[in-house]
C-alpha cells in the first residue's frame, strides 16, 4: 500500500499552504492516511442509522410536500420550482425497486431514510479522517467519529426530515456528504490522474447535484477551499480553471445570458468564458490537447443537463402533476429561477438580518431535546460548546481540513440565512405583529445541524483523549480509554431527547385525511381547495392510491397560475369506481357529466387577467344562485371559480372545502352553502330549514344526517383523536386537525342543542362526536376552554 504519511509532511512546507502548525510524529502519520478508510464501518454505521429510521419512519404520506414529492415520483411529474429532475427520477427508480413494500408512500419516505443514512457513513468517514491527529488509536477514533455522528443523525431536523420525504434535502445532504468526502480524498492524494480524476467528479456532482436542488452545491466551499489551501498551484492549472469557470456559469445560470439575456450580460459572460480560454492558450496550449479539458466540459454538461432535457421533455407530455408547466424556454427558466415566489431583491431584507439570525438559532435549540422544552438552551450550549472546542482543536492541528470545514459552515449558516432571506419566524416573538413565515423552515439549514455533527465528533474525541491521557499512567492506555468512554455517552441525547418529536411512527392523517375529503364529494364532484395541505395529499390520494380520481380538485393559491388551470383543462374524465366506492354512494347515480369542467380554451388561458376590478356591487346570476360582488379588485383565482360555478351548477356537484375558510361567503354564498362535514356544498337555490337541515349561528346551514354519515361510517376520526405524547408537533399545519376537532364538535354541539327532539341514536352519535372532539383537542396548541372553536367552520 502507498504511503501517503511522508509526501503530506513535506505538503506542510510548501509555498501557500496553511499547514503552519507541528503535531507529533504518530499523529501526522495517522492522520495522513497511511491506512485504508474504514468503508467497512462506514457502511455499517449506515446500515444502522437506517435502522433507527425505519423504525420511527412514516408509513404513508404527511403534511406539506411529502405529497407532492410522492405522487409526482410515481408520475414522473414536475413538483414546484425548480423542478428537481434527478429527485424525481432516482424516487420513482427506487419505488420500482422496492415493489415488494406494499405501500409507494413507505418505499419513498424509505428513500428519505437510505440517503440520509449514507450521508451519516460518508461523514462518519471525513470525521474519522479529521480524526486522526488527535486520536492515534483506531478503534477509539473511530467510536469517536461515530459519536459525533449519532448526534447529527439524530438532531431534531435531520431525523424528522430522514423518516418521510417531505422535501429533496435528504439527497442534497448525500451529495453534499460525498463531496466533502471525496475533497478529503484529493487533499490526501499526490498529485496525479487519481487526484484529477476526483476534481472532475467533484465538479460533476456539482453539476448533478443542483439538479436536485442548489442545496447540493453548497459543499462546492468546502472543495474549493481544500484545493487553495492544500497547493494552490493546482487550482491555476488551465484546465482546472476553465472547470471552475464553467460550474461557476452552470450554477448561477449566467450562461443563459449567452441565449437571450441583456447585451451586458452577454458581453460579460461571453468575456469570461474568453478570458479562461485565452489562459488556456497562455499558461500551456498543449491543453487543448489533452483530454481533461474537453472532460471538464462534458462532466458540467452532462452534468446541469437534466433541467434542459427531462423538464422540458416530460412537460410537455403533460403528466398530472406539470407545475410551471416548462414547454418553453422562458417557461423553463421561470421554472428555474423559482419565479413563482416573487422574492424580492436581497437588498431588500424581509426581516432584519438580526432577526433572521435569532430565526436560525431558535431552530439550533431546537435540534438536541426537542422533547424537553425546558432543556433545550442548556443543551444547545452544550453541543455548541463541543462542537467549538472540535473546531479549535481541528485549527490547530489539520488547518487544511478546519479551513474547509470553516468555510463550509459559514456557507450553510451565515451566508445561507442571508441568502434565503426569510420573513420573521413563525413562532419567534409570538406575541409581536410580524409579517411571519407560513411554516417553520428548519428544514432549510438541515445541512448545518448534521455537519455539526463533524466538529462535535472532534470536540468528543479531544475530550476523550484529554481523560485518557490523564487516566492512561495508573491504568494503562487500552484500560483508560475503556475507563473514560462514558464522556461519549453524551452522544446519546440527541436520541433520546427527540424520540417523540422527530419520529413519525404510526401517522397517517394526512392519507385519511385526502381520502376523507374526497370521499365528502359526489361522484364527478368538482372540490375548491385553500393551499398546500388541503391539495398535495389529494393530489397523493388520487395519483398513487386512486382514490376517487373522478373528483377535480381546483385551488384558489394555483388558481393564480396559468399552468394550474391547463391542468385541471387537461386533465381526463376519470370514471367513478364504483366497485370500491364507499356505502355512500352505491345507490347513487353516477353517470358521467358532459362537457368539460371549464368552459375555457387552451389557448385563451395565457389571456387570462390577473386581477380584475369591479367598480361597483354587482351580481352574477345561476338560475336562482346569486354571487353578489361588492367594488373592489378581484385576483384570477376569482374568475376561476366563477367561472367553474357558472360552467357547472345543475351538472356537476360543486364544493368548497371547509379550509378554503369563509372565501364562498364572501361571494354572498351564505345562503346556497349546505356544510357536509368537511365540506360545503353549493346548493342551486337557497336552503331552508328541514328536519336534518338546520341554521347553526356562527357557521350556516348544517346537513345533519349526511354530516353523521361522513363522520361515523367514512372518516378515520382514529387518526386525528390517536394519542400523540407531545401534542401536534407541527402547529403551522394543525389547522387540517383542527378541522377534525370542529367537525366533530359542531355536530354533538348542535345534537346536544336540539336535546329529546332528536332520536337515541342521534343523541349517542352526538355524544361519540363531543368525544372524539375532546380527544382531538389535547393534540391542539388551543386553549382548555375552547367551546366557541367548536362553532367555527
Amino acid at each position: 500500500m502507498r504511503q501517503l504519511a511522508e509526501p503530506r509532511l513535506h505538503a506542510a512546507h510548501r509555498p501557500g499552504s496553511l499547514m503552519i502548525a507541528s503535531v507529533p510524529d504518530s499523529a501526522v502519520t495517522n492522520s495522513a492516511g497511511t491506512t485504508r478508510p474504514p468503508y467497512g464501518v462506514a457502511a455499517l454505521i449506515s446500515l444502522g442509522v437506517f435502522a433507527l429510521y425505519a423504525l420511527t419512519v412514516a408509513p404513508t404520506t404527511q403534511f406539506w410536500d411529502t405529497s407532492e414529492y410522492i405522487a409526482a415520483a410515481k408520475v414522473l411529474g414536475i413538483p414546484h420550482p425548480p423542478g428537481n429532475p434527478l429527485f424525481v427520477i432516482l424516487a420513482n427508480v427506487w419505488g420500482q425497486l422496492l415493489f415488494f413494500v406494499e405501500h409507494y408512500a413507505l418505499r419513498i419516505n424509505l428513500f428519505a431514510a437510505a440517503t440520509s443514512a449514507a450521508s451519516s457513513g460518508l461523514l462518519f468517514l471525513v470525521a474519522e479522517r479529521w480524526l486522526r491527529p488527535v486520536i492515534a488509536d483506531r478503534w477509539p477514533r473511530a467510536v469517536a467519529a461515530f459519536a459525533g455522528i449519532l448526534v447529527g443523525a439524530t438532531a431534531f431536523t435531520v431525523w424528522n426530515q430522514s423518516v418521510v420525504n417531505e422535501k429533496v434535502y435528504t439527497v442534497s445532504l448525500f451529495f453534499i456528504a460525498l463531496i466533502l468526502w471525496l475533497s478529503v480524498r484529493w487533499h490526501d492524494l499526490e498529485a496525479g490522474h487519481h487526484r484529477d480524476g476526483i476534481l472532475l467528479l467533484i465538479a460533476y456532482l456539482l453539476t448533478l447535484g443542483s439538479t436536485n436542488h442548489l442545496m447540493s452545491v453548497l459543499a462546492g466551499a468546502a472543495a474549493l477551499v481544500y484545493v487553495v489551501t492544500t497547493d494552490w498551484r493546482q487550482a491555476l492549472r488551465p484546465w482546472v480553471v476553465l472547470l471552475a469557470v464553467l460550474v461557476l456559469l452552470a450554477l448561477t445560470g449566467w450562461w443563459q445570458s449567452i441565449v437571450d439575456g441583456p447585451a451586458l450580460e452577454r458581453v460579460g459572460v461571453l468575456a469570461l468564458l474568453a478570458g479562461a480560454l485565452a489562459y488556456v492558450a497562455w499558461k500551456d496550449p498543449v491543453e487543448f490537447r489533452q483530454p481533461a479539458l474537453y472532460l471538464a466540459v462534458l462532466v458540467v454538461v452532462v452534468g446541469i443537463s437534466l433541467n434542459f432535457t427531462f423538464l422540458p421533455m416530460r412537460a410537455g407530455q403533460f403528466p398530472p402533476i406539470n407545475e410551471g408547466e416548462p414547454t418553453t424556454w422562458d417557461a423553463l427558466w421561470s421554472v428555474l429561477k423559482r419565479d413563482q415566489y416573487a422574492k424580492p431583491p436581497l437588498s431588500q431584507r424581509m426581516a432584519d438580518f438580526g432577526s433572521q439570525i435569532a430565526h436560525y438559532l431558535q431552530y439550533y435549540a431546537w435540534q438536541f431535546g426537542r422533547d424537553w422544552p425546558g432543556a433545550r438552551r442548556a443543551l444547545a450550549g452544550l453541543f455548541g460548546l463541543l462542537g467549538l472546542v472540535g473546531a479549535v482543536a481541528q485549527w490547530r492541528r489539520d488547518r487544511w481540513a478546519a479551513a474547509a470545514m470553516t468555510a463550509l459552515m459559514v456557507t450553510v449558516t451565515v451566508l445561507l440565512i442571508y441568502y434565503l432571506n426569510f420573513r420573521y419566524g413563525y413562532s419567534i416573538r409570538p406575541r409581536a405583529e410580524l409579517d411571519r413565515e407560513v411554516r417553520e423552515r428548519d428544514y432549510f439549514f438541515v445541512a448545518s445541524f448534521q455537519l455539526w455533527g463533524l466538529w462535535v465528533a472532534l470536540g468528543l474525541g479531544t475530550v476523550w483523549a484529554w481523560l485518557q491521557r490523564g487516566a492512561r499512567d495508573r491504568l494503562g492506555p487500552r484500560t483508560a480509554w475503556l475507563a473514560t468512554a462514558p464522556v461519549l455517552l453524551v452522544a446519546l441525547i440527541p436520541m433520546a431527547g427527540n424520540r417523540l418529536t422527530a419520529s413519525r411512527a404510526g401517522e397517517r392523517l394526512a392519507r385519511d385525511f385526502a381520502s376523507d375529503l374526497l370521499q365528502s364529494v359526489e361522484p364527478y364532484g368538482i372540490l375548491i381547495t385553500a393551499g398546500d395541505n388541503d391539495l398535495f395529499p389529494l393530489w397523493y390520494a388520487q395519483e398513487v392510491e386512486g382514490i376517487r380520481r373522478d373528483v377535480t380538485v381546483l385551488n384558489q393559491s394555483l388558481m393564480n397560475t396559468n399552468w394550474h388551470i391547463k391542468q385541471i383543462l387537461r386533465r381526463p374524465l376519470y370514471p367513478f369506481d364504483l366497485e370500491n366506492a364507499v356505502p355512500l354512494y352505491h345507490d347513487l347515480d353516477a353517470s358521467p357529466p358532459a362537457g368539460p369542467v371549464l368552459d375555457i380554451r387552451l389557448e385563451q388561458v395565457d389571456s387570462l387577467p390577473l386581477f380584475w376590478t369591479v367598480d361597483r356591487r354587482s351580481q352574477l346570476r345561476v338560475g336562482n344562485l346569486v354571487v353578489t360582488l361588492q367594488p373592489g379588485t378581484y385576483d384570477q383565482a376569482t374568475y376561476i371559480t366563477l367561472q367553474a360555478i357558472r360552467d357547472n351548477l345543475g351538472k356537476r356537484p360543486i364544493y368548497f372545502a371547509r379550509t378554503t375558510g369563509n372565501s364562498a361567503q364572501l361571494l354572498g354564498l351564505a345562503p346556497f352553502l349546505l356544510g357536509q362535514a368537511f365540506v360545503l356544498r353549493v346548493s342551486p337555490d337557497p336552503l331552508a330549514g328541514g328536519t336534518d337541515t338546520v341554521q347553526v349561528p356562527g357557521f350556516g346551514w348544517l346537513d345533519l344526517d349526511r354530516t353523521e354519515r361522513l363522520l361515523f361510517d367514512v372518516y378515520h376520526p382514529e387518526s386525528a383523536a390517536r394519542s400523540r405524547p407531545r401534542g401536534w408537533v407541527d402547529p403551522p399545519s394543525q389547522n387540517i386537525l383542527s378541522l377534525y376537532y370542529s367537525t366533530y364538535s359542531l355536530y354533538g354541539y348542535v345534537v346536544q342543542e336540539q336535546g329529546d327532539s332528536t332520536g337515541a341514536e342521534r343523541r349517542r352519535t352526538g355524544q361519540l362526536g363531543s368525544g372524539i372532539g375532546d380527544r382531538v383537542l389535547r393534540n391542539l396548541h388551543l386553549p382548555a376552554n375552547a367551546n366557541e372553536q367548536a362553532r367555527l367552520p
